[in-house]
């Protein structure tokens, strides 16, 4: 399994257009350079009342499929 860190810094305004519909992915780049593009649900268990803050690690299977994700 390989895996990825990067930071977000979504203001709880901004992710709530996820809910809407006018926003169903999130694009970050990770430490190592790489733009990754993923589904806004995937950070919705992370929404506090400041957004979505802090450093992530995302894991992908052999075929760069999503595994999971977590806050570290």
């Amino acid at each position: 399994m390989r895996s990825f860190t990067f930071n977000v810094n979504i203001s709880y305004n901004i992710f709530l257009q996820h809910y809407s519909g006018a926003a169903s992915s999130v694009v970050v780049l990770t430490d190592g350079g790489l733009k990754l593009q993923l589904p806004a649900v995937r950070l919705r268990g992370f929404l506090t009342h400041a957004g979505v803050v802090g450093k992530f690690r995302l894991y992908v299977n052999n075929d760069n499929k999503f595994e999971t994700i977590e806050r570290i």
